[in-house]
């Protein structure tokens, strides 16, 4: 009981800011000071200029030679895509609106690692647990952002032509922030001071602003409305995305710091960005907000839950 308690409290340590941030967006937006205009301008900064900021700055800092652990990244890549194959089979058999299936399916998948996910492994493992998480979340957030497109383009009745889908993926700002970092993470090129200190300045405007506008975006009678897809959602992103790439990692051999990193990036809730890409795209972003709203709340159990078992089974 002590050990679920302090991994507990570890996760509080983690997410209780975030909630606070967000709840202050909510109540900011109830007393008129910030509106939709504030949000879709919010939103769109975020999803084009400060995360690919941050993503790149995270990721051009990386050491490929010392992260890739192809059975880690392997775990994850083949993981996630027969997870969204399921998921998308799934989905359109249980949500209606047929408009929501993509949201209910990105919800599910997409997990917010490069804030979160990379907290927690910070907190678990130091410097050690940023090394090891970097590559895996640079790869993994690639196939992210593909499989978002696709998904919400399909239920958003968007031309999904490969000619049109290539286009939105070779356009997707994290995409770009992403390729552009990857050849200076293998070729181990530092970025000049003036470079760095301004990519910093846009990265760390990322979560506030990010959670701000998300907060800002909550509805619960909305929730009341949408509870069914918001709860599905919710349960495949908390249960079924951790246990099975989870048990996958162990399978395939995965122990100590690798398996560790897998639990904490995969037990991170939907990602703030699915919130903001939805929007962009014109779907339901109230759902897709609550979805980030349930997720965050009730991954504070399903990570303390995890770790502690992983613990006591010594895996990790």
């Amino acid at each position: 009981m002590d050990a679920f308690l302090n991994n507990l409290q570890f996760s509080l340590s983690i997410t209780g800011p975030i909630f606070i941030v967000m709840t202050l967006g909510w109540l900011l937006n109830r007393r008129g000071m910030i509106n939709d205009n504030f949000i879709d301008i919010g939103s769109k900064l975020v999803f084009n200029v400060t995360l690919p900021a941050l993503l790149f700055i995270n990721i051009s800092r990386t050491s490929i030679e010392q992260t890739a652990n192809l059975t880690l990244l392997g775990v994850g890549l083949f993981g996630t895509l027969l997870l969204f194959l399921l998921f998308e089979f799934l989905v359109a058999r249980r949500v209606e609106p047929s408009s929501e299936r993509g949201v209910v399916v990105q919800g599910a998948f997409r997990s917010n690692m490069g804030i979160i996910g990379l907290a927690y492994c910070f907190n678990a493992y130091g410097n050690d647990g940023l090394v090891t998480a970097s590559l895996y979340l640079a790869l993994v957030t690639i196939l992210f952002n593909i499989l978002s497109v696709i998904t919400l383009s399909r239920s958003l009745n968007r031309d999904t032509g490969f000619r049109s889908t290539l286009k939105g993926i070779l356009k997707n700002p994290l995409i770009i922030g992403i390729v552009m970092a990857l050849p200076l993470a293998w070729y181990q090129v530092e970025l000049p001071a003036m470079v760095l200190r301004t990519g910093e300045y846009f990265a760390q405007m990322t979560l506030p602003l990010a959670l701000l506008c998300t907060g800002a975006s909550l509805n619960f009678s909305a929730l009341r409305h949408d509870r069914k897809n918001a709860m599905l959602a919710a349960s495949l992103k908390l249960l079924v995305v951790p246990l099975t790439l989870t048990l996958g990692g162990i399978l395939l051999g995965l122990r100590g710091i690798e398996l560790g990193v897998l639990l904490l990036m995969t037990c991170s809730p939907t990602a703030a960005a699915s919130y903001v890409m939805v929007r962009a795209m014109g779907g339901n972003a109230t759902l897709a907000a609550n979805i980030i709203a349930i997720t965050t709340l009730c991954s504070l159990l399903t990570t303390s839950a995890g770790v502690t078992l992983l613990k006591l089974l010594e895996l990790i």
